[in-house]
């Protein structure tokens, strides 16, 4: 577990890098295509979201959602990433999408600095995020 603090212009700084975001995003969608078709099916996507938590609980603590419930939050997931309907998330939707998510992050944050805990797995976007700042941070300055 790591303990970074984040604002605005972290998150933004690390969607701006055109080269790191595109590895970034591209590495976890290899890891999401499970059976490496080059697209992401209903199926595989919810996987995602499940393995991440994100409903399932709230500030840390387990909450109990009915299955259809969770099955229309995971369609609706499903269908704003699935820009074109074809019924399957292509990289580019997916890379779309994972911006839009991380760019309405960092106006959510503005200029505001907060300090967050998160997994060492390096999957986290906000950690990357955190280590890429981190890393400019260290560089040597120009002489």
């Amino acid at each position: 577990m790591a303990v970074v603090i984040i604002d605005g212009s972290t998150v933004r700084d690390f969607v701006n890098d055109e080269a790191h975001f595109k590895k970034s995003v591209d590495e976890t969608f290899a890891k999401l295509d499970l059976n490496s078709d080059g697209v992401l099916s209903r199926s595989e996507l919810r996987k995602a979201f499940e393995t991440m938590r994100l409903i399932e609980s709230h500030f840390g603590i387990d909450i109990v959602t009915p299955p259809e419930q969770l099955t229309q939050l995971y369609d609706s997931i499903f269908e704003k990433f699935d820009c074109d309907k074809s019924g399957t998330v292509d990289l580019e939707e997916f890379r779309s999408e994972i911006k839009k998510i991380l760019l309405a992050i960092a106006d959510g944050l503005g200029s505001s600095p907060i300090q967050m805990a998160l997994e060492d797995d390096n999957q986290n976007f906000l950690k990357q995020a955190a280590d890429l700042e981190a890393s400019k941070l260290h560089q040597p300055s120009p002489a």
